[in-house]
C-alpha cells in the first residue's frame, strides 16, 4: 500500500531508515553495475547506472512517506514578478460533451488557477505581454503523474525542459506553463480527479488566444510525462467540442507522453524489459495514480481513449478516426523507457488518421522516462532537444 509511513513519527522513522538502506545498498548497485555488460544500458556509464537506482529507491521512499506538497496558487502570486506568475479565469463555458459529462461525475468544476512565463518580458520586466502579431509561442503541461509537480522555475524538470528547449528552438521566445491543480487520492483526501488538470488546460489555452492575444496557429501546446497525455486531451477536446472560439493549435509536442494510463504489461513490453533501465518503475508498482485520477469513474475508464491513447487493451479499430482532426504532433520518446511501447501504439494510431509526414517520432536510444527534464542525462537530452528544434523548423 502506498504512503503507508505518512503519518508522524512514522514518517521520520522511515526516512531515516531509507536513507541508511540507500547507503548500504550503494556498494551493491556499485558491484552490480561495475562491469558494462551487467548495466542495464551497456552503453551507459557506471554514473548513470547508479543515478537510475539511486532515483528508484528515492522515489521508493517517497512513495511510502508522501509526495511534495504544491504551494498555494496565493502564495506563488507573490512572488510573480521574479517567477513569471500569472493569474487564469476559468472557462466554464468551453467545458461542454464528454468532459462535461466527466467532471459532473466527479464532482469538479473550472476555478481560477495560474501559470508561469518564461523568457522574454515586456517594457518595464512585465510578463503576460501582448503577442506579437506573428509571435509563436509554447504552452507546457508539465509531468509527475497529475499527482506531483509543478509549472514553476523552482521545480528542475520543468525548468530544465523549457529552458532546453528556449535554447534549442530559436523561433520561440517565451513559453508558458500551467499550473494546473494536482489529484489526490486515498489515504489522503480525494480531489482533482480527471477531468481537472484538462479543465484547466482548456482555460489556459484560452488565455493564450483571448487575453494575450496569440493566434492558435502560432501555438504550441508541449507536455511532457502526464503532461504529455494532457496536451492530447486538450487537442481531441477542441476537436470534439467544435467550438468557434475553441480552434485548434498549431502543431502538439508530446515528451514522453504517458500514453496508457492503466500501465498494462503485454508479456515481453517494454513495462517488463525495460524496468532495470527506467527510473519510474516504484511509481508503477506503488500503483497510487490510475486510481486516484479515476476518481468515481468506472475503472474501465483506465483503458478508453482519453486516458489511455495508446492502450495495448484498445483495439486499433477502437480509435480509428480519434485523431482526424488533431494538428501535426512530434511525439519524443525514450528507447529505454517502461512505456515506450504505448508510445510507439500511439504513434502507430495517429499516423493511421493523419498521414506519416503529419506524426514525427524520434526515439532516442538509451533514454528514459521524461529525459528532457533532467540535465545529467546527457547526450541524450541534447539529441531530443535537437530533434524538437528540427521539427519546428521544419513546420
Amino acid at each position: 500500500m502506498p504512503f503507508a509511513f505518512h503519518r508522524q513519527p512514522f514518517k521520520s522513522v522511515y526516512l531515516l531508515v531509507g536513507t541508511i538502506y540507500i547507503f548500504i545498498r550503494l556498494p551493491v548497485w556499485t558491484a552490480r553495475n561495475f562491469i558494462p555488460a551487467w548495466r542495464a544500458r551497456k552503453g551507459w556509464s557506471i554514473t548513470r547506472s547508479l543515478v537510475m537506482e539511486l532515483i528508484n529507491a528515492a522515489t521508493s521512499i517517497m512513495l511510502q512517506t508522501g509526495l511534495p506538497s504544491p504551494e498555494p496558487l496565493e502564495k506563488l502570486a507573490l512572488s510573480a514578478a521574479k517567477t513569471g506568475f500569472v493569474w487564469v479565469e476559468p472557462t466554464p463555458d468551453l467545458i461542454v460533451g464528454d468532459i462535461q459529462r466527466f467532471a459532473q461525475l466527479n464532482e469538479v468544476s473550472a476555478l481560477r488557477i495560474g501559470g508561469f512565463w518564461y523568457g522574454a518580458r515586456g517594457p518595464g520586466d512585465v510578463v503576460g505581454q501582448r503577442a506579437d502579431p506573428r509571435e509563436k509561442v509554447i504552452y507546457h503541461l508539465h509531468g509527475g503523474g497529475f499527482v506531483m509537480g509543478s509549472g514553476s522555475p523552482a521545480f528542475l524538470p520543468t525548468a530544465a525542459t523549457i529552458e532546453g528547449i528556449l535554447e534549442h528552438v530559436p523561433q520561440f521566445s517565451r513559453v508558458y506553463a500551467l499550473e494546473y491543480r494536482l489529484a489526490s487520492g486515498a489515504p489522503f483526501p480525494t480531489c482533482n480527479p480527471f477531468p481537472t488538470a484538462l479543465i484547466d488546460a482548456i482555460a489556459g489555452y484560452d488565455y493564450l488566444i483571448r487575453q494575450i492575444g496569440f493566434s492558435p496557429d502560432n501555438i504550441i501546446v508541449s507536455g511532457d510525462s502526464a503532461g504529455g497525455v494532457l496536451a492530447y486531451q486538450l487537442a481531441r477536446h477542441i476537436d470534439a467540442a467544435n467550438l468557434a472560439t475553441l480552434p485548434q493549435p498549431g502543431a502538439l509536442l508530446l515528451l514522453s507522453p504517458s500514453a496508457d494510463s492503466g500501465w498494462r504489461t503485454p508479456p515481453g513490453g517494454s513495462m517488463q524489459t525495460n524496468r532495470r533501465s527506467d527510473y519510474v518503475r516504484t511509481w508503477f508498482d506503488a500503483g497510487y495514480v490510475p486510481p486516484t485520477l479515476l476518481g468515481a469513474l468506472p475503472v474501465g475508464e483506465l483503458d478508453q481513449p482519453w486516458l489511455s491513447p495508446g492502450s495495448p487493451v484498445l483495439s486499433n479499430a477502437e480509435t480509428a478516426g480519434l485523431f482526424k482532426g488533431f494538428p501535426q504532433t512530434f511525439i519524443l520518446a525514450g528507447e529505454a523507457e517502461m512505456s515506450r511501447d504505448s508510445m510507439r501504439t500511439l504513434r502507430d494510431r495517429m499516423r493511421a488518421d493523419m498521414g506519416e509526414s503529419q506524426v514525427q517520432y524520434a526515439e532516442i536510444a538509451g533514454a528514459p522516462h521524461d529525459f528532457t527534464g533532467m540535465t545529467i542525462l546527457e547526450p541524450e537530452r541534447t539529441m531530443g532537444l535537437k530533434a524538437i528544434g528540427k521539427w519546428v523548423c521544419d513546420l
